[in-house]
């Protein structure tokens, strides 16, 4: 994953070394909340396990079982995803299809996808609040740089950082794309409501590919009629115009994009949302 920020139009520009940020680029890991409560909660993934042992799934089974002449029992939804794993990794890094690609069919596939998407869903994205919010150090920083470039144009300052580069993992744009309220559905995801859930919006592989990147354009608008038209932004994601959240529009005036998430901006502490609430503890005086 790669997070881009452009103010104005880069022509030439010198980088320094880069650094190593991991409390930033990789937050989830330095969040007490989000380890207790998601990464070693053995009960957080609940849909995911109930969905492996679920009808889709075993229907899966029973058919590679038949496929591969092996007795069902001594196949699992894991083997099962190691399988199809193996089979779309090649396809999509040495474009070759894997002798395994055929033992499953295009609705193979989906259920599959949807139990990747189940477990992307319930440790990344929407399941539970603090896999989102306990980005948003990272989302603040991004606006930083934004209100720096501003300040900057606005006293006709050179900008000192026109180009922001950051990497790090799918794991990281996932919850930051959550916060902002992209890709969110109506309803859940759950183990039991995969039919309903064909036409989801939170579908990871499309969402976070290989490669994914998540731009932050800021346009200066030398002919605007007021302050506030002065400055405008633009998302990309994976190369493609991200339209906002809130309003689908493709561009954005800067001052209200930062209204709109101006909780998040103004409220949205990391060190309190990362906090486990403490047991009230009580010892009789003598």
């Amino acid at each position: 994953m790669c997070l881009f920020q452009l103010c104005g139009l880069v022509r030439y520009m010198e980088f320094g070394p880069p650094t190593v940020n991991d409390k930033l680029m990789r937050f989830f890991d330095h969040c007490e909340k989000f380890l207790t409560e998601v990464e070693k909660n053995a009960t957080a993934l609940y849909h995911v396990e109930a969905f492996k042992t679920g009808p889709e799934m075993q229907n899966i089974l029973k058919k590679v079982a038949a496929t591969l002449q092996v007795p069902v029992n001594d196949l699992n939804a894991d083997l099962l995803q190691v399988a199809f794993f193996t089979c779309s990794f090649d396809l999509a890094i040495k474009g070759v299809k894997s002798p395994w690609c055929d033992v499953f069919d295009i609705d193979d596939a989906k259920v599959l996808e949807y139990l990747n998407d189940l477990k992307q869903y319930w440790k990344r994205g929407y399941g539970y609040t603090i896999n989102s919010r306990s980005s948003c150090t990272l989302f603040q920083d991004i606006f930083r740089h934004l209100d720096k470039a501003v300040e900057q144009k606005q006293r006709s300052q050179p900008i000192s950082s026109p180009v922001i580069l950051q990497f790090g993992h799918a794991e990281t744009l996932l919850p930051l794309l959550s916060l902002m309220g992209y890709f969110k559905d109506k309803e859940p995801l759950t183990a039991y409501n995969y039919k309903e859930q064909m036409h989801r919006k939170f579908r990871s592989g499309l969402i976070v590919p290989y490669a994914s990147n998540l731009i932050f354009v800021l346009y200066h608008c030398e002919n605007a009629k007021t302050p506030k038209e002065q400055f405008r932004v633009q998302m990309l994601l994976n190369e493609k115009v991200l339209p906002l959240a809130y309003s689908q529009e493709t561009v954005s005036f800067y001052e209200d994009l930062r209204n709109h998430y101006k909780d998040i901006l103004q409220s949205c502490q990391t060190s309190e949302e990362c906090e486990l609430a403490r047991a009230n503890s009580t010892s009789d005086e003598l």
